[in-house]
């Protein structure tokens, strides 16, 4: 019987290898014999939302990552970018509050998506504060510049 790390490790293995019915099973095993597993919960929250179309089961799984580990990082950006794709606003508006508490959270990341809720409710002003905001915040250079045509998005669409 292996712990829950080399599981895991093997379920991550399989979602790199697309075998995602593999990975699956193992986080279910998992979350069976350890259910307070943040990272099992997360990934299989991704898996839901991603290959089973199932936003539901997604979301009950990133909270239960949130709830077991509040400081687990990735569980609030995969919340919010779910919640994004649902046109759900306050409820992202209320994990990202949170996620700004949290250490390990990458900020720039929770910006950003709040960036992308503003510029979709066409807001763009606000969106290009977020995004300033981002920029500031953020080290990596691609992303950086990924930021920066977002604020050039939002300039050209508010001059339609």
């Amino acid at each position: 019987m292996h712990n829950w790390e080399d599981s895991y490790l093997e379920a991550e293995e399989a979602i790199r290898n697309t075998n995602y019915l593999h990975a699956k099973q193992l986080l279910e095993n998992i979350i069976l014999d350890e259910p307070s597993t943040a990272q099992a919960h997360n990934s299989l929250g991704w898996l839901y939302r991603t290959q089973f179309d199932d936003y539901e089961r997604a979301e009950n799984h990133y909270k239960a990552a949130i709830k077991s580990n509040p400081n687990y990082p990735h569980a609030y950006v995969n919340l919010i970018i779910l919640y994004t794709y649902q046109e759900q606003w306050e409820k992202l508006k209320g994990v990202a509050e949170r996620a700004m508490h949290r250490p390990l959270v990458d900020k720039s990341l929770i910006y950003y998506r709040l960036g992308i809720m503003e510029e979709y409710l066409q807001n763009f002003e606000s969106a290009v504060d977020y995004y300033k905001k981002a920029i500031k915040l953020c080290l990596n250079f691609d992303t950086i510049e990924d930021y920066k045509r977002a604020i050039g998005n939002c300039e050209y669409k508010a001059n339609l």
